[in-house]
């Protein structure tokens, strides 16, 4: 292997294991700061438990996505410095706001909520909770946009003399169709991953007799969060799958391993594929499917889905020669686990709140194991949503403007990028066993079995600041 395939390995792996912690934080941090709104407004004692219980969780999971995150910003200029000087323009702005605004507002009110409890009045410590919650979602929002540019470049010109990418319009680049389809997506799948974390964790309690009544009470906030968010991820990906047939044709074949341009597509659950790129050979499809997913249309003309080898012809005619296809495989199964892979973390909160009905407490050694691997359905779904969304890029690095290898810093030699290739696979290996183990100690724990419950009146009371986990 050569420089340039193991950068791009490196940044694969330092990417999607960065991008596990992403959906938690999005998600969790939200689901606490409505437990917290529910305790403030009922004052009932269980949603005080739940708060400081999944707090603790959304705490481990948070510190461990800002340490891994740090991480990419140094690619960027060490190994992939020629497609950072091309787009550094564009990038800049997006990440600077990122940055100075949305990571500073919820770390800052991230920590007046960790140390507040005995020091802000109910009413101020939920708000900061809520700006917390609020910020992950902004710089979720801030990074997708730049990411967009990638996909579906806006609101530039081509410097004649620099050859680099320059911004002219900042507004197209944050609210084009592509970041806001895009946005939405990720924000409705991450909510599917936290209400299923938030199931799974609940019907675990509830099994092993921990804080039984805020557990029931998680539990059915988890699963109404799982389903709905589910609901509305297939509506959103509905959007950004019509969206990406305009932009990124190739991406869609791809998925589908439609090597030849047709009407009524079908859509296969299973094909075997020749990974040369010639054929597929669908073993159980739905007709029509492919082309209502692509177009809105079942039938007729308008439903026409162009294939690979088409817009292969196509895109070399207006790109120079070249393979314009991605790897198809890995697109395509990819694609697949992201759907498969979301729909069994919805079926499994539907199956647990059927699990509780009526005050009902499962026993069986199954549900027990169901629920503590259920959490792995959608992030891994999700994860393969993210590779889908990459790899169908390729060749690009920036859709029809830079090839991923011209992107490449070109001074990096295979052994410097491979020495911190291992050194970062060892680094976040420990990591993994880190955060697993914090996450599944916590777990064990359980919420607590009393909390103190502060009185407004006693806020401000001159006592230390404390960390309460």
């Amino acid at each position: 292997m050569n420089a340039l395939d193991l950068a791009r390995w490196q940044f694969g792996i330092t990417t999607v294991y960065h991008f596990l912690f992403v959906p938690l934080t999005i998600g969790t941090g939200m689901l606490v700061a409505i437990m917290q709104t529910a305790w403030y407004r009922t004052g009932d004692e269980k949603w005080l438990k739940a708060t400081k219980f999944f707090g603790k969780l959304f705490l481990i999971n948070f510190a461990m996505g800002v340490v891994t995150g740090i991480v990419q910003e140094f690619q960027f200029g060490m190994a992939w410095s020629d497609y950072s000087r091309f787009v550094g323009d564009i990038f800049g702005a997006p990440l600077a706001v990122e940055a100075l605004a949305s990571f500073f507002l919820e770390s800052t009110f991230l920590g007046l909520w960790i140390f507040g409890w005995d020091r802000l009045s109910r009413g101020l410590h939920l708000a900061t909770i809520w700006a917390a919650a609020i910020g992950t979602m902004l710089s979720a929002y801030f990074i997708l946009a730049a990411n967009s540019f990638m996909q579906h470049p806006v609101g530039y010109v081509i410097n004649p003399v620099t050859k680099r990418a320059e911004m002219v319009d900042f507004g197209a680049v944050l609210f084009q169709n592509t970041t806001v389809a895009t946005f939405a997506h990720v924000i409705a799948s991450s909510f599917l991953v936290s209400g299923v974390m938030l199931t799974g964790v609940s019907l675990w309690l509830i099994m092993k007799d921990k804080s039984v009544a805020a557990m029931r009470s998680t539990l059915k906030l988890g699963a109404i969060v799982a389903i709905v968010a589910g609901v509305l991820v297939m509506w959103t990906g509905d959007t950004q799958a019509k969206i990406m047939v305009q932009q990124q044709p190739m991406k869609m074949a791809a998925a589908e391993a439609l090597y030849d341009t047709q009407e009524n597509a079908p859509f296969s659950i299973l094909t075997i594929g020749d990974i040369s790129g010639q054929q597929a050979t669908p073993i159980l499809e739905i007709p029509g499917l492919l082309s209502f997913m692509a177009t809105g249309q079942w039938t007729g003309p308008e439903s026409t889905v162009e294939g690979i080898n088409d817009l292969q012809k196509s895109m070399s005619a207006k790109f120079g020669e070249g393979d314009y296809a991605p790897y198809v495989p890995l697109v395509y199964w990819a694609f697949r686990a992201m759907i498969g892979l979301g729909m069994l973390g919805v079926l499994f909160a539907i199956w647990a709140l059927w699990l509780v009905r009526k005050g009902r407490t499962p026993t069986s050694r199954t549900v027990g194991f169901a629920s503590a691997i259920a959490l792995l359905f959608p992030l891994v779904g999700i994860s393969a949503g993210w590779i889908f969304t990459e790899m169908g890029r390729q060749p690009w690095v920036v859709f029809g403007l830079m090839k991923t290898a011209d992107g490449v810093s070109p001074t990096l030699t295979t052994f410097q990028v491979g020495l911190s290739l291992v050194v970062f696979t060892l680094l976040y290996g420990a990591l993994a066993v880190v955060e697993v183990g914090l996450l599944i100690r916590a777990v064990k724990i359980g919420p607590p079995e009393s909390v103190e419950l502060i009185d407004a009146s006693e806020s401000n009371s001159g006592k230390p600041l404390t960390f309460s986990y």
